[in-house]
């Protein structure tokens, strides 16, 4: 599991003020020409449908309507940027879920599409946290965007989501091996963070985390 220890006061002080401050929707993008072009760091979000991703944000910034909860895998069609901090400093990017069998197919074509482009091309792009369903592990689609991530060299780390539901044991185990699968990967990040919407846990050190990546580290 994730390891506080690993976390100073301030670190944890730091992203709690982050995710203190407003977030707000700026825009769903369809197409590479209509992302922001203010040049403000980006940090995104992807996974699995249903991996819990909508949740996970919503849990950050300790509101339930910051990102869209559905019953539905598949609803996020967009990449949906959120501002982060009190002057804006980082733009927090929902990606759609992908491994969404029944969505159309050209939906899922269009998405997979705008997915590999931004991944491919966004230099404003500073890390992917790739989430995980503690319950399940990596998956076969999740090592794709795992390949296309070290191929275009993006930095990407792993996000065990719904962390309360195995038991402590099978977490630990599953923490482990995420953790001896990435180290063979060169673009991923060596720490691996299990989170739980439902109880909280690890969301402080997440925050911490993503407040690590704004300009100089600094969050007003």
């Amino acid at each position: 599991m994730t390891d506080t220890s690993d976390f100073t006061a301030d670190e944890i002080a730091r992203g709690d003020a982050l995710f203190k401050a407003p977030s707000v929707f700026v825009k769903g993008v369809t197409s590479m020409d209509a992302l922001p072009d203010d040049g403000r760091p980006e940090i995104a979000f992807a996974g699995r449908s249903n991996v819990g991703k909508s949740s996970l944000i919503n849990a950050l910034a300790s509101r339930k309507t910051l990102a869209r909860v559905s019953v539905t895998p598949g609803r996020t069609r967009e990449l949906n940027f959120f501002t982060l901090g009190h002057d804006a400093e980082l733009y927090l990017v929902d990606m759609p879920g992908y491994g969404y069998a029944r969505a159309p197919k050209s939906a899922v074509k269009d998405w997979t599409q705008l997915i590999g482009e931004y991944l491919k091309g966004r230099r404003e792009l500073k890390r992917v946290f790739l989430l995980i369903d503690a319950r399940h592990g990596i998956k076969p689609n999740d090592r794709e965007t795992m390949k296309l991530m070290n191929e275009a060299a993006v930095s990407y780390q792993a996000v065990l989501t719904k962390a309360d539901k195995p038991k402590a044991t099978e977490l630990e185990a599953l923490v482990v091996k995420v953790t001896e699968e990435l180290a063979k990967h060169p673009a991923a990040y060596p720490q691996v963070l299990a989170t739980s919407s439902r109880t909280g846990s690890g969301i402080p050190e997440l925050r911490a985390t993503i407040a690590a990546l704004a300009p100089n580290g600094v969050v007003p």
